[in-house]
């Protein structure tokens, strides 16, 4: 099995640049170019300069870089002036061609370093702690090599570039067991037999290949040649040098595998570029700008087309929420949408759902639990749903754009304290809203207000009836998220189910409510490498809940105290007392969930449990004497 190339990743040599004998690169020396200047006397000219990116870029063109053999008689001024202004035109057309194809060879200088310092190897005897990684892309079994201090984005850029990925290509790494491993400087050192899989799950495949510019180069530098030839009679030394720089370029980049390494990307080489330079340390961004950078990065990627594969483990209820990031999951978002056909079916336009889609995320708040990233696991357990129970057969595409914006919604501007905390601390929201689900009318609230700016509103192009439809129901479903309703509404369903009719308005209403409570709370469906952390992030939330109780002198929540809850203890009663009479319930109606949720939902039980006497026998055996 080849071993493939090694590759460098973080400050492990990216300073210098290898040259193909192992020698250090020489620094870029200026192009001599011996001209005349006119009305320049006392003053030489050394011609056009090549700079290393490092160093400002000054060049200074004389009036007469190529001077013209002028033979006859002196016309008319008139005559000599228009023969000197066209001249003068001609030279600075000549003047610019050049230093574009200056700036075209330093960027390839550039790109041969970063390409050399990329395959090279850790310089022996450096004693800096190193980590390897052994991955399959695009079938080829590669190495990574970066050291113990890199940090995460110089991690992704390392194997974005081994993947031949763009800047806003979305990455993922597979273990052996198909399951996404986290791309970052904790990334697992593995061996040859053990390799991870890299691959890229959304791209939109432009990438500009680099013979393709050195082919423009060249031809650039013939046109200019040519029409130099036909005015002066002979080439200039400049374009000579350039002629030869271009060829030496060529000549390299021949023996270099994987030209894709060195990440010349439409429109975005120039970022491509910087990515491998050293970094400076930048202040830390204040929460607008940190949404505006999580906007950019969503518009770049929204136009990418996500793999099959990744659409269809969308549709699962194991999908792995920890392993993408924000702006990835603003894709995934519209994807969903443009997947069960809502944008032709309501006539949205992509620009008003990516400024919906971006609304919403601005709209949730930086606390444990209740975030934009539980925002987006309820959607996605919701269209996980749909498609294993075949709701799109069995309700109307109305129906589900409620479902799924209703889940989307379901928790906009959630403050970290529930409905108790609210009522007994006698906030604004309680005031506003009498005390009845103080929350969740707030969240429908905040969505109609994204929903009135026309720039964001997804249903602006429905009839009046429609948009009234669409909106009464995602408020039902959106106020069925109150566990304060959670049993009133279960026994209604109860009722219903061993006589459910897909024609019956009330029962369809009833069902919606029911898949959307199921969304909320189903987190310990998933596997428990993605459910337990959910549990950490909830227990925060609810200690942090029960602290400020304290301090305040309000009453304290019982399941969210600290001094008397416990991990396991808290989902042991949660999933035996609401969780699983909810999913029984609704798989009772739709059999396929007893695999995807039913089953998982009893493990994550004996789990707990196990975990739970545990705790009671380790507390036992410290109290013994």
């Amino acid at each position: 099995m080849s071993h493939g190339r090694r590759r460098r990743g973080c400050n492990e040599g990216c300073g210098r640049t290898a040259t193909p004998g192992g020698g250090a690169a020489q620094q870029h020396r200026p192009l001599q170019h011996e001209g005349r200047r006119r009305g320049g006397e006392g003053r030489e000219y050394t011609g056009p300069k090549m700079y290393s990116s490092t160093e400002k870029r000054t060049t200074f063109f004389p009036h007469n870089t190529f001077n013209r053999a002028r033979t006859g008689e002196r016309g008319p001024r008139r005559g000599k002036e228009r023969e000197e202004r066209g001249w003068e035109r001609g030279e600075r057309e000549e003047r610019r061609a050049i230093c574009q194809l200056q700036v075209s060879l330093q960027t390839l200088q550039v790109i041969m370093s970063v390409s050399r310092s990329l395959i090279s190897f850790v310089p022996p005897g450096s004693g800096m702690t190193t980590k390897i990684i052994h991955f399959m892309v695009n079938g080829r079994l590669e190495q990574a090599e970066f050291g113990a201090d890199c940090s995460a984005a110089d991690v992704k850029d390392l194997f974005r570039a081994a993947a031949e990925a763009g800047p806003n290509h979305i990455l993922k790494m597979y273990n052996r067991n198909g399951s996404v491993v986290n791309i970052s400087p904790r990334l697992e050192a593995n061996s040859e037999d053990s390799y991870y899989r890299l691959e890229v799950v959304a791209s939109d495949l432009q990438s500009v290949a680099l013979p393709t510019e050195l082919d423009s180069m060249e031809y650039r530098l013939h046109h200019l040649e040519t029409k130099v030839i036909e005015d002066v009679g002979k080439t200039p030394d400049i374009i000579c040098e350039l002629k030869s720089q271009v060829e030496s370029f060529k000549r390299k980049l021949e023996s270099v595998e994987h030209l894709s390494w060195m990440g010349l990307f439409r429109d975005d080489g120039d970022q491509q570029l910087s990515k491998f330079s050293p970094k400076p340390k930048t202040p830390q961004l204040s929460v607008q700008e940190e949404r505006q950078q999580v906007r950019r990065k969503f518009l770049n990627m929204s136009s990418l087309q996500v793999t099959e594969e990744v659409r269809e483990h969308l549709k699962t209820p194991i999908f792995d929420n920890w392993q993408w990031e924000e702006a990835e999951m603003l894709v995934l978002l519209q994807v969903m949408y443009t997947d069960l056909d809502f944008l032709t079916a309501f006539h949205i336009e992509l620009e008003v759902l990516q400024n919906f889609l971006f609304e919403v995320y601005c709209h949730y708040n930086n606390i444990p639990f209740h975030n934009f990233q539980h925002c987006f696991c309820v959607t996605q357990m919701m269209y996980g749903l749909i498609w294993l129970t075949d709701l799109r057969n069995k309700l109307s595409r109305m129906d589900l754009v409620i479902m799924l914006t209703s889940a989307l919604c379901h928790d906009l501007d959630h403050p970290g304290y529930n409905n108790v905390y609210q009522i007994n601390a006698q906030t604004d929201l309680a005031l506003r809203y009498n005390d009845i689900s103080p929350l969740e009318n707030h969240h429908c609230a905040v969505a109609f207000s994204i929903l009135s700016k026309p720039e964001c509103n997804i249903l602006k192009n429905l009839t009046s009836e429609q948009y009234k439809h669409i909106r009464g129901g995602m408020i039902k479903c959106i106020l069925a998220t109150d566990m304060a309703r959670h049993n009133e509404i279960l026994n209604k369903f109860k009722i219903m189910q061993p006589v459910f009719d897909f024609r019956n308005k009330e029962h369809k209403d009833v069902l919606m409510k029911i898949m959307v409570k199921v969304s909320d709370i189903s987190n310990e469906a998933r596997p428990m490498a993605v459910a337990e952390p959910w549990l950490d992030c909830l227990l925060q939330e609810f200690f942090n809940q029960s602290d400020t109780e304290k301090l305040k002198g309000l009453p304290v929540t019982p399941f969210m105290d600290r001094d008397k809850v416990s991990k396991p203890s808290s989902q042991t009663n949660f999933i035996r007392f609401v969780l699983l009479p909810l999913l029984t319930e609704l798989t009772k109606l739709f059999p396929c969930l007893e695999q995807h949720i039913l089953e998982p939902v009893r493990r994550a039980l004996e789990y707990y449990s196990d975990m739970e006497r545990a705790t009671k026998e380790e507390e036992g055996g410290t109290t013994k004497p």
